[in-house]
């Protein structure tokens, strides 16, 4: 089978199990990234089967003010949701409330984030989750950056993007909910082709969860004064740096379960 050809599907046509499972790739926007901001659009595809996927892409009110810096990426201004409904009674609430079971899987990049936004609104987790940005760490350890627009173009999906949004009817745009899930779902077929390449025999969706809830040991600084320097080397050079990085920057679990490791 095609990778290119069958993208959207692939991760499909694995095992007879899978089939039954729901699938439910989803990102939202949000008035900012603060303890109090809240959700203003949500895009998700959910995977009901090899040919049918449903698309959903809605706008949500909020009495939270939309932050400049929100507005900077996004582009959602208050006009846009002044008269929108509520994030309770969107389409995408209820179909998260009626499949959320274990069999199920919710995906996202970066999913604490969205995940967290979305208990915001009261919504407590029972899907197995998948977080394509750890995954990706996982397995395509050699880019600089995970992040899903760097993915994007140095993993070239942009060249087929075009076809898949056309099929299924979506417009792609940088940090709109539903254009970043249609990049997610080329990013989650190639993830996939990844675990059969290096996992053979493996159920890929339950590597791909059990991936998720693994930390990844990094090997080089993505940023600061060493940056592209090897982890394990700077820990044994520089504690005091490191010591300083663990008290005064918001490190990700990641970052610190690699720092952790590397000083034991």
């Amino acid at each position: 089978m095609c990778i290119i050809s069958e993208i959207g599907y692939y991760f499909l046509t694995t095992t007879g199990d899978e089939e039954m499972a729901k699938y439910i790739l989803f990102d939202t926007e949000t008035t900012g990234t603060s303890e109090n901001d809240r959700i203003i659009q949500v895009g998700a595809m959910i995977v009901h089967g090899r040919d049918e996927i449903e698309v959903i892409d809605e706008l949500c009110s909020t009495e939270v003010p939309i932050s400049i810096e929100a507005m900077a990426i996004h582009n959602i201004t208050p006009d846009v949701i002044e008269n929108q409904p509520p994030y309770a009674e969107l389409n995408f609430t209820k179909k998260l409330d009626e499949y959320n079971s274990i069999e199920n899987y919710l995906i996202a990049h970066n999913i604490s984030f969205d995940l967290t936004m979305i208990q915001k609104e009261g919504f407590q987790n029972n899907y197995t989750l998948i977080d394509t940005l750890r995954c990706a760490k996982h397995l395509i350890d050699e880019m600089p950056s995970h992040a899903l627009q760097y993915l994007r173009y140095a993993l070239e999906l942009y060249k087929i993007e075009g076809a898949e949004a056309s099929k299924l009817g979506v417009t792609i745009k940088a940090h709109d909910a539903i254009g970043d899930v249609l990049v997610m779902k080329l990013l989650l077929s190639l993830l996939v082709k990844r675990i059969q390449e290096k996992f053979a025999g493996v159920n890929p969706m339950k590597k791909l969860a059990e991936l998720t809830q693994t930390p990844v040991l990094l090997k080089t600084f993505k940023f600061g004064k060493y940056k592209d320097r090897d982890i394990a080397e700077i820990v044994n050079a520089d504690k005091g740096y490191i010591n300083w990085m663990t008290k005064n920057m918001d490190l990700d679990e990641d970052m610190l379960f690699t720092l952790n490791h590397y000083a034991k």
